[in-house]
C-alpha cells in the first residue's frame, strides 16, 4: 500500500474538522496547531549519524511544520525507544573450534536518496562508526538527550510528555515527536490563487549534498550541517502567515512539495529552475548546471518555507520568487524560459 492509498483509506474513517481532510502537515484546534513526525533509522537518518544530531533533526522537522503555520512553539511530546544493552558474546572455552555469532550490525544507507555531487578533494567527511555492539545503546541515549536539550532550548519548545518503549537489540530506532504551537493565522497548503507568485526562503539542495558528505564524500562543513542540523524557519513563518495565500515547508523536495501545493489548491504551477536559490557551497560542491539544479530541487530535507503570495505584495522576509500559479493542473519546469522535461522523480515519496 502506498502512502497515497493509506491516506485515502484513513479519510474514509471519522475525521475531526481540525484534521483538514488529512491534506496538510498539521491539524488545528482553534489557535492550537498540532503536528507529528517520525524518523526511522536507515530511512530518514544514517545509523552512523551522531545521536545528538538525530535528536536535533527530530525536533527541527516537527517545528518546521509549525513554522509553515506561523506558529509559536508551545511544547513537544516524545516517543522514544530504549534499546536493551547487550554485551559482546562470551568466548567458548568448551568448543574452541566454534566461532561465536557476531553482534555487529551491517548498517545499510537509505535507498531513497541517490548519490549526489562530484568527489571533492577538500573539506570534511561525515562518515562515522556505527554501533559495533548493543552495549553502546546507553551512550547513544545520553548523546541523544544532549542534542535534544540543545534543540529544545534553542527553539524554546519544552517537553510536555510522551512515552518510552523497549526496543529489541537489533531493531532500527523509530523516533516520534509531536509538536504543539500557537497561531492566530495558520495558512493551509490549499489556498494558492491563480496569479499568485511562488516563493521559497533560504537556499535549496544543501541538505541533499550534505547527505552525500555524511555517506563518505569530502565537502563543505556547512552542507553537512544543513543535513544533520536543519533550522526551522519559525520567525519567517510568523511574519509570513498573515499575508500568504498558502504555505508549507520543503521536506520531500522542492518540486514535489510545490506540486502538492498546486494540487491541493486545484491549480497548475510553473517553476523556473534558473531562479532556484543555491548556496555558494552547493555550487562549489555540486555545480550550477541544470542537472545540479534539478538535483537540488528534488533532494528534500531543506526545511525552507514554500509559499504563495500576490506578486505585488511586499515581502516581510528574504525569499526568492521561483514560479507562479495558474488555472489548470500539473507542474511545468523551465530554465530561463526554455521548457525542461520533468525528471523521473519530483522528490521523496513513501511507499
Amino acid at each position: 500500500m502506498t502512502e497515497a492509498d493509506f491516506l485515502a483509506a484513513l479519510r474514509a474513517l471519522p475525521l475531526h474538522p481540525g484534521a483538514l481532510g488529512l491534506r496538510d502537515d498539521a491539524a488545528r484546534l482553534g489557535r492550537l496547531v498540532l503536528t507529528s513526525d517520525t524518523l526511522v533509522e536507515g530511512v530518514h537518518y544514517l545509523a552512523s549519524d551522531p545521536a545528538g544530531d538525530v535528536a536535533w533533526k527530530l525536533v527541527a522537522t516537527n517545528l518546521s511544520d509549525l513554522a509553515a503555520k506561523g506558529a509559536v512553539p508551545v511544547g513537544v511530546m516524545l516517543n522514544y525507544p530504549l534499546r536493551a544493552s547487550q554485551p559482546p558474546p562470551p568466548r567458548s572455552t568448551r568448543h574452541p573450534g566454534l566461532v561465536p555469532g557476531s553482534t555487529a550490525r551491517q548498517d545499510q544507507p537509505p535507498q531513497d536518496t541517490p548519490h549526489r555531487g562530484p568527489r571533492n578533494k577538500s573539506g570534511v567527511t561525515g562518515t562515522g562508526t556505527a554501533e559495533a555492539t548493543m552495549g553502546d545503546a546507553e551512550n547513544w541515549d545520553t548523546a541523544f538527550l544532549t542534542g535534544l536539550a540543545e534543540a529544545l532550548t534553542r527553539f524554546a519548545a519544552p517537553i510536555l510528555g510522551g512515552d518510552t518503549v523497549s526496543l529489541p537489540p537489533h531493531a532500527p530506532r523509530v523516533l516520534t515527536l509531536t509538536a504543539l504551537g500557537d497561531s492566530a493565522h495558520a495558512p493551509s497548503r490549499s489556498g494558492a490563487r491563480a496569479g499568485d507568485a511562488l516563493y521559497v526562503t533560504g537556499t535549496i539542495g544543501d541538505a541533499g549534498a550534505g547527505l552525500a558528505i555524511a555517506r563518505g564524500e569530502s565537502g563543505p562543513a556547512d552542507l553537512l550541517a544543513a543535513y544533520r542540523r536543519p533550522q526551522p524557519r519559525l520567525a519567517e513563518g510568523q511574519a509570513l502567515a498573515p499575508i500568504v495565500s498558502a504555505m508549507m515547508d520543503v521536506s520531500d523536495g522542492l518540486l514535489i512539495d510545490a506540486h502538492r501545493m498546486a494540487q491541493a489548491s486545484g491549480l497548475a504551477v510553473t517553476i523556473d529552475l534558473a531562479t532556484v536559490p543555491l548556496s555558494d557551497s552547493y555550487r562549489a560542491f555540486v555545480g550550477d548546471t541544470l542537472p545540479a539544479r534539478l538535483t537540488a530541487a528534488t533532494a528534500g530535507d531543506d526545511y525552507q518555507l514554500l509559499f504563495a503570495l500576490a506578486p505585488d505584495q511586499p515581502l516581510p522576509v528574504p525569499a526568492t520568487r521561483i514560479g507562479s500559479f495558474s488555472r489548470g493542473e500539473g507542474i511545468t519546469l523551465t530554465d530561463a524560459g526554455a521548457p525542461v522535461e520533468l525528471p523521473p522523480r519530483l522528490g521523496f515519496q513513501h511507499g
